[in-house]
């Protein structure tokens, strides 16, 4: 039987490797061993090289998650032949060579994008965006969200994503059905296109923080798949 997997997570904008804190134990209590990553947010290249670094800590083969723009960074990152398997949460799956733009142009934009600012070259999510983005968490969930966000340079969402590592590996897909980050729609159009195995959860845009044991359900299926 092949080693068992070590799950690695990808985070996407306003965010940070924490936004996986609840799933992360359910999964070290199956005996997993985790790794979340910390995204700079300037280009799609070093969030990806970032990740790939920490495949040198992993004792097994690495099921590759990735939220919301950290798709994106599993896209290009899962190329690798440490990986076995990717997991997209609500998350963008362009195809190779296409930026995030031209998913998020396929729909029209969603409520998130009246509540942003960009300062110092970065967007920020205002206050007033976090129901937006996380509506079904407590308000001091929300205002935590708020308080740990990591913003991305302006022009990332324009940046080429190589690799398509959805073509390649095993996928799976959490479709969040009341997101209002990225488009339902959208996320079903991403999920028929790319993922063999997809489940859809009525959340927000996080669905690892406002349920999170679904969210585990489906990694731990992923990993297991692996070592049939």
């Amino acid at each position: 039987m092949p080693d068992k997997p070590t799950i690695v997570f990808a985070h996407g904008l306003w965010a940070d490797g924490s936004c996986y804190s609840k799933v992360i134990p359910l999964l070290l209590a199956d005996g997993f061993q985790v790794i979340s990553t910390q995204n700079h947010l300037n280009t799609v290249a070093d969030d990806a090289a970032a990740v790939r670094i920490s495949f040198a800590r992993a004792s097994g083969p690495v099921v590759l998650v990735g939220h919301s723009y950290g798709g994106a960074v599993i896209t290009t990152a899962g190329t690798d032949k440490r990986v076995a398997a990717l997991v997209y949460i609500c998350a963008f799956a362009p195809e190779d060579g296409d930026t995030t733009l031209v998913d998020q142009n396929k729909y029209p934009a969603t409520p998130i994008f009246q509540h942003i600012e960009v300062v110092e070259g970065r967007i920020w999510l205002r206050p007033s965006g976090v129901p937006e983005f996380a509506g079904d968490l407590s308000e001091a969930e929300q205002q935590l969200v708020w308080a740990t966000q990591m913003a991305p340079l302006a022009d990332l969402f324009g940046q080429p994503v190589p690799g398509a590592a959805w073509k390649l590996k095993p996928t799976s897909y959490i479709v969040g059905s009341d997101d209002r980050t990225i488009q339902p729609e959208l996320q079903r159009f991403l999920a028929r296109m790319n993922a063999k195995k997809v489940t859809e959860v009525a959340s927000s845009h996080v669905p690892m923080l406002s349920q999170p044991r679904r969210v585990y359900e489906v990694i731990r299926d992923a990993a297991v798949n692996i070592q049939r």
